[in-house]
C-alpha cells in the first residue's frame, strides 16, 4: 500500500502543478512572444485572438496546451505501470489536471474551462470516448457560442458514455469524478447562460477593420 501512495502522491503533484499553469502565459512567454492577456478578457481576448493571429494560431494555442496536458497524464501512466495499473495512472492523473485547470493554485484557486483536459484524459482512457467528446465539443459551440455549455455537454456526455465504453472500475470513477468536477466549476456559468448574461464566442469571418482602429 505503501508503495502505491509513493506512485499516486507525485503523480498528483505534477498533474496539479502542471494543469494550474497557465496556457496563454507558457504560449506568450516561449511562442507569441506577446503577452496574450492583453487581447482582452473573458472570451473577447478569444476573438481579437483569431483576429491577428488567425487559424494558425489558434492551432498552435491548441497544441501548446495539448503538450502542457498530456505530459502529467504519460507520467501518470509510467509511475502507476509500475505496478500494472498504467490505465489508472493516467486517468487519475487527467483528474489532477482538471482539478489545477478549473481550480489552479498559481491564480488563487480562480481557473477557466477544462474541454482540453477532459478531452485528452477521455482519449488515453479511450479512444472512442475522447473522439466522443470531441464531437459534442464542436457540435455544441457551434450551435450556441458557449464555450461554458461546452464543458458542461462534454462532462455530463464523457461521465455517461465512460460507464457504456471503460471496463476498468477505477477508472470509470475517476472520469465521473472528472466530470462532476467540471459540473461543479460551471454551476455559475448555468445560471449566467439562462440570464442571458453569458458571454458567446465569435465564430464569424474574420474581420479585419479593427486594424484601422486606433483603439484596439
Amino acid at each position: 500500500m505503501m508503495v502505491y501512495w509513493l506512485l499516486l502522491l507525485p503523480t498528483a503533484l505534477i498533474s496539479y502543478l502542471l494543469g494550474s499553469m497557465s496556457t496563454l502565459v507558457l504560449a506568450s512567454n516561449f511562442v507569441f512572444r506577446y503577452n496574450l492577456r492583453r487581447l482582452g478578457k473573458g472570451n473577447d481576448w478569444l476573438t481579437n485572438f483569431r483576429r491577428v493571429y488567425g487559424l494558425k494560431g489558434a492551432l498552435a494555442l491548441l497544441l501548446i496546451e495539448a503538450i502542457k496536458d498530456i505530459l502529467p497524464i504519460i507520467i501518470g501512466g509510467v509511475l502507476l505501470g509500475l505496478k500494472g495499473h498504467a490505465e489508472v495512472g493516467r486517468a487519475f492523473a487527467g483528474f489532477c489536471v482538471v482539478m489545477g485547470r478549473l481550480w489552479p493554485v498559481y491564480y488563487r484557486l480562480k481557473g477557466s474551462h477544462a474541454i482540453m483536459p477532459l478531452i485528452v484524459t477521455a482519449l488515453f482512457a479511450d479512444k472512442s470516448l475522447g473522439i466522443v467528446l470531441v464531437i459534442v465539443v464542436i457540435a455544441v459551440l457551434a450551435v450556441t457560442k458557449y464555450i461554458s455549455l461546452s464543458a458542461i455537454a462534454s462532462a455530463l456526455v464523457g461521465m455517461a458514455a465512460s460507464f457504456l465504453i471503460l471496463e476498468d472500475r477505477l477508472c470509470i470513477w475517476l472520469l465521473l469524478f472528472t466530470g462532476l468536477a467540471v459540473l461543479a466549476r460551471h454551476l455559475t456559468a448555468v445560471k449566467r447562460i439562462t440570464d442571458g448574461t453569458e458571454m458567446k464566442i465569435d465564430l464569424g469571418k474574420i474581420d479585419l477593420t479593427y486594424k484601422f482602429d486606433n483603439k484596439f
